[in-house]
């Protein structure tokens, strides 16, 4: 996804200054499509061009294990769990608007040590599914849908999930699918998820 075609790496700089961020969120999604990375000073950022991070990171399942006995799994991954190199793709920098200090986050593309792409990382394989369709003469028509689920806060992890607190100060004691009532019992909520996604172009 580019937020800013044809960006640079000073046209970055650039921007960072004048954002004056502090911090930057270097992110690679995995398999599952969980964003993974580290949070870098700026000046580290800058510095360094690139960062490492295993190549198993990007095999990790959605709950943060590795999977076992998985031959897909041990195809891909090297035995000796190498480190990928990691190069921010600049077009996608942009801003994290929860974040209290000044902080930015890029996605990273991600790299063998001899400069070759990752083969199996998501980006590289959705360049070349995008091939695929270029080729054809076909443009990707994609629409992604934001799914979650909302519980009060558990610290606890013994304990079940329960249904937050909603406006009228009660939770749910029903499912209610599809609707408007249970919806805008959590309407802040929404209004924030709508304004951070329009702040950060998506």
């Amino acid at each position: 996804m580019a937020i800013r075609e044809n960006f640079t790496y000073t046209d970055m700089d650039l921007w960072l200054n004048d954002k004056r961020v502090t911090e930057i969120e270097c992110l690679v999604p995995d398999l599952t499509g969980v964003a993974r990375g580290k949070i870098l000073p700026r000046a580290k950022f800058t510095q360094e061009r690139g960062m490492r991070i295993p190549e198993a990171v990007l095999g990790m399942t959605v709950t943060g294990n590795y999977p076992t006995d998985d031959i897909a799994y041990d195809r891909a991954i090297s035995t000796t769990d190498r480190d990928m190199i990691l190069k921010a793709d600049p077009t996608t920098i942009t801003m994290v608007p929860w974040a209290v200090d000044p902080t930015a986050q890029v996605i990273h593309d991600c790299y063998f040590s001899d400069g070759k792409l990752v083969d199996f990382a998501p980006r590289t394989v959705l360049r070349r599914v995008l091939k695929l369709y270029a080729d054809k003469g076909w443009k990707p028509v994609v629409a992604p849908e934001l799914e979650f689920y909302l519980t009060a806060k558990n610290i606890d992890p013994d304990l079940p999930l329960k249904p937050p607190i909603g406006r009228s100060g009660r939770a749910e004691t029903s499912r209610q699918v599809y609707s408007i009532d249970a919806v805008n019992e959590f309407d802040p909520l929404f209004e924030d998820i709508y304004d951070y996604c329009e702040l950060m172009n998506l």
